[in-house]
């Protein structure tokens, strides 16, 4: 599994966000189209209905977000202690995303985690965006763009590669 700009990729399974579990909402990418997963938000819109795909609520990456993300760490580190190990008091869950995905039938606000915990740096943002248009552009283009993805996930071991080669990855895949 690794983080690719706003995508989450974790074999061929292409997620915009973080990838889901249980009942968490989350968005797929898929050869059939855009499906929404997660309690409250099921379905699947196909690619040739699918206008436009775009994200909202992108947390970019700022040092005041960074030193936030280390006090929050550290607060939930010595919360922990003090409870013996105890649930934490700052459990929050992380930020959302709102994958927007235009159809013939009206626009539709899907939910995803934010994969990135002190969010994705301004490139990687905008690269992925540009890659979500390039899906709807066609279905051949679609096609190939998804499964060059979903290739690379495959072959993939380890964790997420480092900025550059995430980076050099999207501007790959967008062409």
């Amino acid at each position: 599994m690794a983080m690719v700009g706003l995508f989450w990729i974790a074999g061929s399974d292409v997620y915009v966000g973080a990838k889901p579990s249980g009942l968490a909402p989350g968005v797929r990418l898929t050869p059939e189209g855009v499906v929404a997963l997660g309690d409250g938000q099921a379905g699947l819109h196909l690619w040739e209905d699918v206008r436009a795909l775009t994200v909202a609520d992108v947390p970019v990456k700022s040092l005041k977000r960074q030193a936030g993300a280390v006090k929050d760490l550290a607060l939930g580190m010595v919360l922990d202690v003090a409870l013996c190990g105890g649930v934490g008091l700052t459990g929050e869950e992380p930020p959302m995303m709102t994958v927007c995905v235009e159809s013939a039938d009206g626009e539709h606000e899907l939910s995803a985690y934010v994969a990135a915990a002190v969010g994705y740096s301004q490139t990687e943002a905008d690269l992925s965006r540009t890659l979500l248009s390039r899906l709807t552009a066609g279905a051949a283009t679609m096609a190939t763009t998804l499964a060059a993805m979903s290739e690379w996930g495959r072959a993939w071991e380890g964790g997420s590669p480092r900025r550059a080669e995430r980076e050099a990855l999207l501007r790959g895949w967008v062409g």
